[in-house]
């Protein structure tokens, strides 16, 4: 069979591009660039940007129709180019470039107040004196704006050489962004894994942390894409694991450890934090009842040779303190606040190690 451009010119008005339902060749999308030497034909199709979302499928029915309408034994495969009529997009300059320490606090489960240790531990560092920020990453149960009394607030855009970044918002001495800031508090997320991915993403990269000395990650429990997004677009020092003591609890934190230290993440694990460790009644303050067991994180940690980094005892001022808006961390004189205040002093230790 006698090979020439026309046929394969009628051979891709067939294949509809879903965008808008034209043909290829209505929509202008088939360079004039058709070579055919013998048996092999190729050319090149033209798309709008390098995002477009059917490139591959369109290269795919290109292929299809010219095997169907011209001839099944045609050299086609792997000889269409891609070409667009915009210039791909740079990708955007991280802006956690002048971050010192990135650190991940963690927890295999839900629940064992893991964003309670985060926003503390935060709030900790800052009044020892460090320039800190908060990345409220979890992006379908946000907390950071509950516990930080920053609920109404609403980050605004600054030009930064050039750039609109996402400026955080700051309180008690810490830069804080969260997905909590731009949606509707009592309406659930309906996001599937590719949303939150990209809208974490753009507060790392959008967000204006400029210089820090620790940037707290409040991660999402469990392992998800969320988990291997932060740990491919940050230079994470090391993840922070909270549990409880009790077994259900140490079973997920034993997956988030293995997740970090898994040898295609390679993150070092600072520690473990017992939270809830045992529960003391003020009026009896010599008294300790160990209502989710007893130093089942300390165990895990010497069975893992991992550093225990400190055991949060369950206060009601700690809860009532990220229900007002208040970290406790803020009261360094308590003792609920020095907890907070030597966990700060044992992540920094850890970190140097």
């Amino acid at each position: 069979m006698t090979l020439y451009p026309k046929l394969i010119i009628d051979a891709l008005d067939k294949v509809k591009y879903p965008g808008n339902g034209k043909s290829l060749v209505e929509n202008e999308m088939v360079e004039d660039d058709i070579r055919i030497e013998g048996n092999k034909v190729s050319f090149s199709l033209i798309f709008e940007r390098n995002t477009d979302p059917f490139i591959k499928s369109m290269v795919k029915s290109a292929e299809t129709a010219i095997l169907a309408y011209v001839d099944k034994d045609i050299d086609i495969k792997g000889n269409i180019n891609v070409k667009f009529k915009q210039e791909p997009k740079p990708e955007p300059k991280n802006q956690t470039e002048n971050v010192k320490h990135i650190i991940a606090v963690s927890s295999g489960k839900g629940g064992v107040g893991k964003s309670t240790v985060a926003s503390n531990l935060a709030v900790a560092l800052a009044k020892l004196g460090f320039k800190v920020g908060l990345l409220d990453a979890d992006i379908f149960g946000p907390s950071a704006p509950k516990m930080f009394g920053i609920e109404d607030a609403r980050p605004f855009l600054i030009n930064v050489d050039g750039r609109d970044l996402i400026e955080p918002i700051e309180k008690y001495g810490v830069r804080i962004l969260s997905i909590g800031f731009f949606v509707d508090p009592d309406t659930a997320l309906l996001w599937r894994g590719a949303m939150a991915t990209s809208a974490i993403k753009q507060l790392i990269n959008e967000g204006n942390w400029g210089d820090l000395d620790y940037l707290i990650i409040d991660v999402p429990p469990g392992t998800s894409d969320i988990h291997l997004t932060l740990i491919q677009n940050l230079k994470i020092a090391g993840a922070v694991i909270v549990s409880t003591p009790q077994e259900v609890a140490l079973a997920d934190a034993r997956k988030g450890i293995e997740m970090f230290t898994n040898d295609k993440v390679n993150v070092p694990i600072l520690g473990l934090v017992e939270n809830m460790a045992w529960f003391t009644p003020a009026e009896l303050p010599e008294n300790k009842y160990y209502i989710f067991g007893k130093e089942g994180c300390k165990k895990l940690a010497e069975k893992m040779n991992v550093p225990l980094l400190g055991q949060i005892p369950i206060v009601q001022s700690i809860c009532e303190g990220g229900d007002d808006g208040e970290p406790v961390a803020l009261k360094s004189a308590s003792i609920e606040g020095q907890a907070f205040i030597q966990l700060a002093g044992k992540v920094m230790e850890a970190v140097k190690k």
